[in-house]
């Protein structure tokens, strides 16, 4: 699996020019239909198998439809709004639609574009929290709206779908809650800061049972996108939700649909096994331990030694660890605050793709170098893409064919895309880590893919000259993988920031 991360709101837009904090009528805003299947048969080409398509849902937002429900601009982040303050579990966001009455139907298109494509498509489920303002108006006949049937004089109850606070009075500008109900961030009084998740409010899984209300209503949203043909779903906060639902929810779509997989936004790694082994999960993100750490080595100079701890802590479920090195929530790889350049986040993106064997995400733009340092908005200068704002971002004019690549972006790109391939060779054959066999190796990353005549050695090179230097192969390595050859040490050079392979032979031949 190897996953394609893009903001149809960006990725499409045709406007060339932004005004910090600007409407959807001054910046634009990208379309599902911008997806032609030529530009999805060039991302399968590139070797992605799945596009996470991120924020589909209806969510808050300041931009007012005739016939959607409007929000309090003062409970929205941003013009455009966040896309985890879902509003509406059961529809598409009409920013999305050239037409937004027919919103559906070409959400439907996309869907069949992507598949005829080569791609499985991947949809955002937001379970922990919601707009303040959530307001179903597409769920099937017979849905029960979240919160109608609420004892809102309880601060807690088992059938709640909410969590109240009695007596107490949100007020966040001209908007006001009575009772005031918890904010997503676990939030439980009516005084959130600016930093906390104020637009949303948190929902209620204390029933602990298949039979409690908010149990059936999310699972049932999971099931009806299933039903449309989703192929998967990327689970935010997902530890913020009992593993015991999670448990239930999978496997009541697994049992209808056995071919979709459930990605979770997990961070804390005491949580893992829990959430793939009972929770029923098939994939984690690997942000605390795997992310934070290559960060570390491109970022602060941390040793390249540090990197096997990491993946031996979680070797037992190494299969189900996803690798990324950009998404919405974390620093362009490219920018100061990170890597500072394109070419210096190659090695770490080389050590990601090449030696794990998960999924792999890439961020759009991340191929041809984006930084991200415009301040649009709500989301200020501070190396991310906003997913608050609505914004003119000239990589995706480039990435939609809309503007030519500079030849460094198209030199990036080919990079990108003969990593993948040759991830796709690797897929299935056995990792051997080579560092404990060569402690002086700080600022070079070693290890061996394949077994037998096909086994190679990689090694990526984190600093900022070419070197060339002897990795040493231990007599275990040989025994492990079936080598049919006995060398012990092997001279390669590896160019600045990148990556060489060495495909072993026979030294005796």
């Amino acid at each position: 699996m190897t996953i394609y991360q893009v903001l149809p709101r960006l990725y499409g837009n045709r406007h060339t020019t932004g005004i910090q904090g600007g409407t959807i009528r001054q910046n634009g805003c990208g379309k599902m239909l911008d997806f032609s299947l030529k530009a999805l048969r060039a991302l399968r080409g590139q070797g992605y198998t799945h596009i996470w398509y991120t924020g589909l849902l209806e969510h808050a937002t300041q931009t007012v439809y005739p016939d959607i429900a409007p929000d309090n601009p003062d409970i929205v982040k941003g013009k455009a709004g966040s896309p985890y303050a879902v509003k509406d579990y059961y529809d598409i966001d009409p920013d999305l639609a050239r037409r937004v009455a027919d919103r559906r139907a070409e959400f439907c298109e996309l869907l069949a574009r992507s598949h005829k494509a080569g791609l499985k498509v991947i949809m955002d489920f937001v379970p922990n929290h919601v707009a303040r303002h959530y307001v179903s108006d597409a769920a099937p006949q017979g849905v029960r709206p979240l919160g109608a049937d609420d004892d809102t004089a309880l601060h807690f109850s088992p059938d709640n779908n909410f969590y109240y606070c009695p007596d107490e009075t949100l007020r966040i500008g001209s908007y006001t809650e009575s009772p005031a109900r918890a904010s997503g961030n676990d939030v439980f009084h009516a005084h959130p800061t600016p930093d906390d998740w104020y637009e949303t409010c948190k929902l209620n899984y204390g029933g602990m049972s298949p039979q409690s209300s908010t149990w059936q209503k999310m699972t049932d949203i999971l099931l009806y996108w299933a039903e449309q043909g989703v192929d998967g779903f990327r689970c935010d906060m997902a530890e913020m939700v009992p593993v015991s639902f999670w448990h239930h929810a999978i496997a009541a779509v697994l049992s209808r649909h056995p071919h979709v997989r459930f990605i979770a936004e997990v961070y804390n790694p005491q949580l893992y096994r829990d959430y793939i082994r009972h929770g029923g999960f098939h994939y984690l993100y690997d942000k605390a331990g795997f992310y934070d750490t290559l960060r570390a080595v491109v970022a602060g100079g941390q040793s390249t030694q540090s990197i096997p701890s990491v993946w031996q802590s979680t070797d037992d479920i190494r299969p189900h660890m996803l690798y990324f090195l950009e998404n919405h929530d974390e620093q362009r790889l490219a920018s100061p605050f990170f890597a500072s350049a394109p070419q210096a986040g190659r090695p770490a993106m080389a050590v990601a793709a090449l030696m794990g064997t998960g999924p792999l995400m890439v961020y759009s733009g991340q191929e041809i170098g984006e930084r991200g340092m415009t301040a649009e908005g709500y989301s200020g200068q501070d190396g991310r893409t906003s997913i608050f704002d609505y914004w003119a971002y000239p990589f995706c004019r480039k990435l939609a064919g809309r503007e030519a690549l500079t030849p460094e972006e198209e030199a990036l790109r080919e990079w990108y895309t003969s990593l993948l391939q040759l991830r796709r060779k690797l897929r299935g054959t056995p990792f051997y880590d080579l560092m404990y066999a060569n402690p002086a190796l700080t600022r070079q990353y070693a290890f061996l893919r394949g077994e037998g005549r096909e086994t190679r050695l990689i090694v990526a090179n984190f600093h900022g000259e070419e070197v060339r230097l002897t990795v040493r192969l231990p007599r275990h390595a040989v025994s492990f993988l079936h080598l049919p050859y006995a060398a012990s040490h092997y001279t390669i050079a590896v160019p600045a920031h990148d990556y060489a392979v060495l495909t072993l032979k026979n030294p005796l031949r």
